[in-house]
């Protein structure tokens, strides 16, 4: 291990994830960067998907990772503990920027399926939705690109020190 590395308390959560290859992106960063991963379901493609399992290679054996049956369940594991764990939305939809957002040590980010987003009543249950901005006339980035340059600032902003 780097000498450098610490431990965060982190989570990235995927909402519905439809494209299994970005899926296996996603929990490959969590292995290496040591942030914990949520799927919630039901996701486009089966545990043992080939493209998953290709993307994340094996690393996908080093991610702690929780699976939910659906957002309901989710919620509950969110709201358990010694405290509710802070949802963050990252949306092509919201108006904060995330370079202007405070992250906290037990954030949970969230991003959506690629092909649709969340539903509204899912956005509504975050407690803040961050962005990231782009030239006018462009839709969004990969989302997994999204998901890591967010998740980069959320931890250096909650590393130790």
């Amino acid at each position: 291990m780097t000498a450098f590395f610490v431990p965060r308390a982190l989570t990235l959560a995927l909402f519905e994830p439809d494209i299994p290859q970005n899926a296996g992106t996603m929990l490959r960063m969590c292995a290496c960067l040591g942030v914990d991963a949520a799927i919630i379901g039901p996701a486009g493609f089966a545990t043992g998907d080939r493209h998953l399992r290709r993307a994340g290679m094996d690393y996908l054996d080093h991610v702690k990772l929780a699976r939910h049956a659906s957002f309901a369940d989710f919620e509950q594991w969110r709201a358990s503990g010694p405290r509710p764990r802070r949802l963050v939305l990252l949306s092509t939809k919201a108006s904060a920027c995330y370079f202007d957002a405070r992250f906290e040590s037990g954030d949970v980010l969230m991003v959506g399926r690629e092909s649709a987003g969340v539903p509204p009543e899912v956005a509504a249950r975050a407690d803040m939705a961050v962005g990231i901005p782009m030239r006018d006339g462009m839709r969004s980035l990969n989302v997994a690109v999204a998901a890591a340059m967010v998740l980069g600032e959320a931890l250096r902003q909650t590393r130790a020190g």
